[in-house]
Formats: structure tokens, sequence, C-alpha cells
């Protein structure tokens, strides 16, 4: 069966499921295999479940002779060669039924942060399906796209990426219209190999866009997308594409500029139009935002600049950026009885760690004390990473440093250092710290995101 084919009864059967658990009824089970599972065991299951039809890429004739009262087992078994590759298949086809414009967002930090800004910046003149949660791999990436329908009028998919070619798998399976990386940083190094591994994957965006000649938006501050675009706009053979430029620097080829007006503890900014060519300087527009850190500036002027582009008009850009508030523990600022905690637990790694601390420093508010948890998946350069961030924290100069996980354990400082979040919430129950102002960062590995409810 080829995919045009299971594509018809993906509209007969227009639900798709991927865990034999949550079968549906008349759903579609796609038996997928990882590390530690296999679907293709429970691909009758699914069948007994409800599922009309279960696709394998694995014999399943032993289960078929063990539970035969199924009617017309063998017709409901469809086999593929790789099951992977159909549903990412399947999604594209999918995809390629609605002409709406699809915004694709890749990027080391900030990724998910912008996706929701766009999301919200959009929403503001259009009915918007965008990606949710982190459903950003191989798998999350189809199953989004799998949501789309004739109400939506614009799509937001973010795509991340831990190994070489993730990216490029992920855009052509979305096919976006257009798009952004918001920066590049260094890690998943383990996977990527290196930093030129990091820049070569998230650059696929790039490359999808440009040989499609479809528009890209580029932190024009930014030294090592500005390279990436270059390199790939020089070797180009048909025409160029649209960039529109967004930033905080005072280049004349900046379309969206802005600039932090206050972060106390929240961003306070200011954004303006301006057109060198046309002799066009727009008048600034202030906003105040529910965000922690000044490196949210460049996740605020992206969605400003996407919604620009898609004639969102001023006001409502400015209603949209200054209504959201982060959820999932980013860039949050939280209130307890005893503190105020800055919680950005999510993820971590090296470029993001010092954009933390480097803010919450600039921040003007006493007592500070900061709690990182370690940084996962650095290969052969995590000690030098968590040395780095150990003499960033002596320069800052806190009021208090607790560092968590084996690696900052391993690498030796004057900080207090705990082998995990238990001995962290050990010591937070028996001595109580009160009237601080507290960053909280690690990867999610430590499980930093456990302590909000302690402190």
């Amino acid at each position: 069966m080829d995919i045009q084919q299971l594509y018809q009864l993906y509209q007969q059967h227009p639900c798709i499921t991927t865990d034999s658990r949550d079968c549906p009824k008349d759903s579609i089970f796609l038996a997928l295999k990882g590390a530690s599972f296999n679907g293709n065991l429970f691909a009758v299951q699914a069948l007994e479940k409800g599922c009309a039809y279960a696709v394998v890429d694995e014999d399943v004739d032993e289960q078929a002779n063990a539970t035969s009262q199924i009617p017309n087992l063998s017709s409901r078994i469809i086999r593929v060669s790789d099951c992977l590759q159909t549903l990412k298949d399947l999604a594209r086809e999918h995809r390629r039924q609605f002409q709406m414009p699809v915004v694709g967002i890749t990027g080391t930090n900030g990724k998910t942060t912008t996706k929701e800004l766009i999301r919200a910046v959009l929403s503001e003149s259009y009915n918007v399906m965008a990606t949710e949660g982190n459903f950003n791999n191989d798998v999350g990436v189809p199953k989004t796209l799998f949501r789309l329908n004739d109400d939506y009028d614009i799509a937001v998919v973010e795509m991340g990426a831990s190994h070489p070619g993730d990216i490029k798998t992920l855009v052509e399976t979305a096919e976006p219209t257009c798009g952004l990386i918001t920066n590049v940083g260094r890690a998943h190094l383990q996977g990527f190999g290196s930093f030129e591994g990091v820049c070569r994957t998230k650059g696929e965006l790039y490359d999808f866009l440009l040989e499609h000649e479809c528009p890209l938006f580029v932190n024009h501050d930014n030294e090592h997308l500005m390279q990436m675009l270059s390199e790939r706009s020089s070797s180009l053979n048909g025409p160029s594409p649209d960039v529109y430029y967004y930033g905080q620097g005072d280049s004349e080829d900046i379309l969206i500029r802005g600039e932090v007006v206050a972060c106390a503890p929240f961003l306070k900014f200011r954004w303006r139009e301006q057109d060198y060519d046309s002799r066009y300087i727009g008048e600034w527009q202030e906003v105040q935002t529910h965000l922690i850190g000044a490196y949210n500036l460049d996740n605020m002027l992206a969605a400003i600049i996407v919604g620009y582009v898609n004639n969102v008009p001023f006001d409502q850009i400015n209603h949209a950026l200054s209504s959201y508030v982060p959820t999932n523990n980013r860039s949050q600022l939280t209130e307890t009885e005893r503190n105020h905690l800055i919680v950005d637990a999510y993820n971590a790694n090296p470029t993001s760690m010092k954009a933390a601390i480097d803010n919450f420093r600039l921040m003007e508010v006493s007592p500070k004390m900061a709690i990182l948890g370690m940084m996962g998946e650095l290969g052969d350069v995590s000690g030098e990473e968590h040395q780095k961030v150990i003499r960033q924290l002596e320069e800052a100069g806190f009021d208090e440093v607790w560092l968590v996980g084996e690696e900052f354990v391993k690498a030796g400082s004057a900080f207090r250092t705990f082998a995990n979040v238990d001995a962290v919430k050990e010591a937070i129950a028996q001595e109580q710290p009160s009237g601080r102002y507290i960053l909280i960062k690690g990867s999610n590995s430590t499980k930093l995101f456990q302590l909000p409810e302690v402190l």
C-alpha cells in the first residue's frame, strides 16, 4: 500500500495513535519502535481495543494466530517498511492538503518561548494552530501536523534537534513557508559532535527556505546566524527570497528594532519599525511584559516581525506581548510565602546558563541566591563548560550559590554542592531560606522544578 492509498484510509479514519494504551474507536494504530519499546508487539492488542487498522513494520503472525477471533484480522494489519517514516510521510501528505502559511521555528534556546509569543501575536488576527508543549521531534512534529484542519488560518511549528540531519527531516515533513532560527549554541554536543555540527543542523531550516524561495526572519545581531545565512545565500542559483531582519543594533538593514527599557524584574522594552530606504522611522512602541530576562527581547522581536509581516496591527501586537504569561518553568517569576523565585528549570546548556546568570546579575534586587543544576548532553566538553559556569558565578558576586549534580561536584569550587535535588530539599528543610530572590536553573534531568514547592 503506497502513501496515497494509506492517506485515503486515514481520511476515512482520521485519528492516528502510537500508544496501544490509547486506542480511540476506529483510529489507526501506527507501531513505532524505540530503545525500550516495540509497538509491533501490541498491534493486535490495539485492534482489540477498537482501532480500525494497525500499521506495522514487523511480522505479527504469531499474535494473529493467538487472537483469531478478531474479524478480518489479516486485512486490518498493514505492513510497511518503516513505521516512523510512514508517520512522517502521512503527516506531510496531510499538511499538503492545506495552503495556509506554516511558520517553522528552531534554535538552541528560546524556541518554545518564541513559538508561544508568535502564536499569541498571530492569534490577535488569525486562528492559529501551534505546536503544543514540546512536541517538536520526529514523532511530535507529525502529530502536530495531523491537527491541521480548515478552521485554521496559519500554523506555527516548532522543530527540535539533537543529532545531525534532524531538522532536515522535520522541514521535509512540515514544509514551512517561512521560518526563523532563534540562535545557535553549545547544546546537545554529545549528539552533534561540535558547535559546527549544531550550526549545520539548525541551518537545515535555512537550506529548505532558501531552496523553496520562502521568507526568512533573521536576528541581525547574531553573528552566527548572519554567517550561516551569508554562506548559503552566496551559493544560490535562483532568486533570493525575502529576508526580514530584526535586532537591537543600529544596522540600516534592521526592519524591527528594539531595546531594553528595564528589568525590574520583568522585562520592559520598546520597539519600532524602520525603513531607511524610504527614510521612514516609526514611533517607539513600549511594552511591559511578564517575562524575566533581557535575553527575551530577541524572542519578543521575533514575534513582532512575524506579526508585522502578516499584517497584525501594532496595538494588537503590543496587547499580545504584554498579556503573555509564561508557563512550564520558562522565565517565570514565582512568589512564595518566603521567597521570590526566578524559575527557568526546564532545560539548560552553556548558552542559556550564561544568559540567565548575566540577567540575574543585572537585576536590581537583593539578596540574590542561585540554585543551578548541571547541564546534560555536553560530551567531552562537559567538565570545561561547568568550570566556565563556576568562573562566571565567581565574577557575578551573588550572595549565595548552590550547585547541583555530579558535574558540579567533580568540578570543585568554593560554592556549596549537592549530589541531587533530594539533598537540596533536605538543606532547604533544615535552613528555611527566606526573603531571597532565587534563580533556579538546570537541565530537566536534575529535577530542580521540584524546588518551588519547598521554597
